[in-house]
């Protein structure tokens, strides 16, 4: 009884000090308060979450504002803003009948720009004129590379084409690594290639024009509307030269690629147009510019335009042009037109 009495108080003070619960409400008891902190903090991760998803989104973005393009020389000797009877958009403007010199358009037709690729019709003038093979190799190296505009070109450094394919893609595509390597493989090398050039512009009368490489990268290259006239007229009278500048599409073999490229004039895949001959170019100081041979209501006529703004600017100021013609001097029924 003595014993029991013994045994009866112990179990009082543990249960008086918590340790009487059985071994299994202990576990409960100590999972349960092991569990309380972890969705305490469970709970105060959520909360957060919960109050930035009810929050209002930051929408705002931050402006960009891009410095405007520079103008171009024609610009800003203010030759774009002369009003002309078809309100063009670019400053220099001339459409001659090629076999009779009659001038049907002309807008500031003397000034002197930067002509930009049209120099390349010059380019493939002295290649042709210096008789050299076609299918001769030739290699594009490191110092055909764009320094000047840092333009690009798919033409990588050791690609190798015979030069009728590089004259090809230079006037077909105004790709400027094959005419530099046309200009670089002439007889005598490069300054021998620009002054022939010259040469070939004097000889035809171009007497405003100059050049200075045969890509026409450089602002250097200069001439007028009346200028280029003429060396449409001369480089019309050469087949190839005409074959070339108008082709559609061509691919060449690069290696074990082939490439595809296409004509930089949208307008030779326009049906409602009939070009015999043409050359675009750009560069920031000439603007757009385009020179064309065609044909319109059975007549042979040259169309110069140069220093638009843009490349759809260009096209839609020669179709304002071809759809004049048509509706008026062609058609007899209006006066020739120069601007004021």
């Amino acid at each position: 009884m003595r014993r029991w009495n013994l045994w009866l108080g112990v179990w009082a003070c543990a249960v008086a000090l918590g340790l009487g619960q059985p071994p299994a409400a202990q576990a409960a008891s100590s999972k349960s308060s092991a569990s309380a902190p972890k969705s305490a903090k469970k709970s105060s991760k959520a909360k957060p979450a919960r109050q930035a998803k009810s929050g209002k989104r930051n929408t705002s973005r931050k402006v960009v504002r891009r410095a405007p393009p520079a103008p171009s020389v024609g610009q800003l000797a203010g030759l774009r803003d002369t009003a002309d009877p078809l309100n063009l958009q670019s400053s220099v403007a001339l459409v001659v009948d090629q076999d009779t010199d009659e001038v049907l358009f002309s807008k500031n037709p003397d000034a002197v720009l930067p002509i930009a690729s049209i120099t390349k019709l010059m380019t493939a003038m002295v290649v042709l004129q210096g008789g050299q093979s076609l299918d001769e190799e030739l290699a594009i190296t490191g110092d055909d590379v764009d320094t000047l505009k840092g333009s690009s070109s798919r033409l990588a450094v050791g690609t190798r084409l015979k030069r009728g394919e590089m004259l090809h893609l230079a006037l077909m595509s105004s790709e400027n690594r094959a005419a530099h390597a046309l200009g670089r493989h002439y007889p005598g090398g490069l300054d021998a290639f620009v002054s022939a050039m010259n040469a070939k512009a004097s000889l035809l009368g171009m007497h405003a024009t100059h050049y200075v490489d045969p890509t026409g990268l450089s602002s250097g290259n200069r001439s007028s509307a009346q200028d280029l006239a003429m060396l449409v007229r001369a480089a019309s009278e050469v087949p190839l030269i005409s074959e070339l500048s108008t082709t559609r599409e061509a691919a060449v073999d690069v290696g074990r690629r082939q490439l595809q490229y296409r004509n930089s004039n949208a307008l030779v895949r326009d049906p409602e147009w009939s070009i015999a001959l043409q050359k675009t170019g750009y560069i920031r100081e000439a603007g757009r510019c385009v020179v064309m041979q065609a044909e319109m209501a059975g007549r042979k006529l040259i169309m110069v335009l140069l220093d638009a703004a843009g490349s759809y600017t260009r096209t839609a100021d020669a179709e304002r042009l071809r759809s004049w013609l048509a509706s008026g001097p062609l058609a007899g029924s209006g006066p020739h037109a120069t601007a004021r």
